[in-house]
């Protein structure tokens, strides 16, 4: 992982010497030479966090300029992202598993994988306390995402052999991801409709992805159908069948068409209908074992919120 110190690494310290050749070089670009093993990003970091003094004065500007000779000392401190891959005990539904995979109802407010802002408490720090095993597979086995406030269901290998193959069997659309969604305005047209719309990340919000043009804007292609369920006063619960997996992608989709998810505020959603987090959850799983080739297939029951959501604009959720 990039700029982590070692595992075992608590708190070393070591004394720095600028030389000759690191005369006139940035703190951070010094340092990074006269101390190889870690990388300059993660030195920035330590510096910026006062782990640098010189003549006992805290040095905090990475950009200072060095002079040949000069000396001082450094504390190798392990950094959040260091941190991030260890076991932390959490309460997850696991809905299946055998030696090979489990499925798990991710709650909304989870987050997946460590990132800057949520360094723990992830779903992968679960993993990880749940089965020792994990940690030896890149991700501790996740194989997809679900946004932190969408809820649902979610694969996770447990071997590498799985895991590849659970990779590959996304990659050709052999997994079958369905969502529900409360999105605000009642659907008009064809109950069901088909979106074929490429998505690339927002050149004006690097928060938000958006529908691109290829030609003009990297991006993905990105294709989701959407089924109307029930249209109510004020919105519609629709039925969602990932073709594609990109970023965002159904509230982006949602976005576009004019029909943003029902508290999702980064898309242009209000809050509505007593929810707080974006008004997504993926209900249904279905794909071929890849060991026991048993056909699998999972559906988990909508969250508290969710439904009373739906209780609210009288929509039925039997229906689903």
């Amino acid at each position: 992982m990039e700029d982590a110190a070692p595992e075992s690494l608590e708190c070393e310290k070591r004394t720095w010497l600028i030389g000759a050749a690191q005369h006139g070089f940035r703190l951070d670009q010094a340092l990074s030479e006269v101390v190889p093993e870690f990388s300059r990003s993660y030195l920035k970091q330590l510096i910026e966090d006062g782990a640098v003094t010189q003549a006992g004065i805290v040095l905090r500007k990475p950009a200072q300029r060095m002079k040949a000779n000069e000396s001082g000392q450094i504390e190798l401190r392990a950094t959040p992202q260091s941190k991030a891959f260890k076991p932390e005990v959490m309460p997850l539904s696991i809905v299946y598993e055998d030696q090979y995979l489990r499925v798990i109802n991710k709650p909304a407010g989870l987050v997946v994988h460590p990132a800057p802002g949520n360094w723990s408490g992830t779903l992968l720090n679960g993993l990880l306390a749940l089965d020792p095993e994990s940690g030896k597979l890149p991700r501790a086995g996740i194989v997809h995402r679900l946004d932190k406030d969408t809820s649902g269901l979610m694969v996770v290998a447990r071997t590498r052999g799985v895991m590849d193959a659970l990779v590959r069997l996304i990659a050709e659309r052999s997994v079958s991801r369905q969502y529900v969604a409360l999105a605000h305005r009642p659907w008009t047209g064809q109950a069901i409709r088909e979106v074929d719309a490429p998505i690339g990340r927002d050149p004006r919000n690097r928060l938000r992805m958006t529908v691109v043009d290829l030609i003009r804007h990297p991006g993905k292609a990105a294709q989701t159908q959407f089924e109307l369920i029930q249209n109510a006063q004020l919105g519609c619960l629709l039925r969602c069948t990932l073709r594609t997996g990109r970023t965002h992608q159904i509230r982006v989709h949602l976005a576009q068409l004019g029909h943003p998810l029902v508290a999702d505020e980064l898309y242009g959603g209000e809050r509505a209908a007593g929810m707080t987090r974006q008004a997504l959850h993926a209900y249904r799983l279905a794909f071929i074992h890849p060991v026991t080739e048993q056909a699998l297939v999972f559906q988990a029951s909508l969250p508290d919120d969710f439904e009373a959501a739906l209780g609210q604009w009288q929509i039925d959720y039997r229906l689903i």
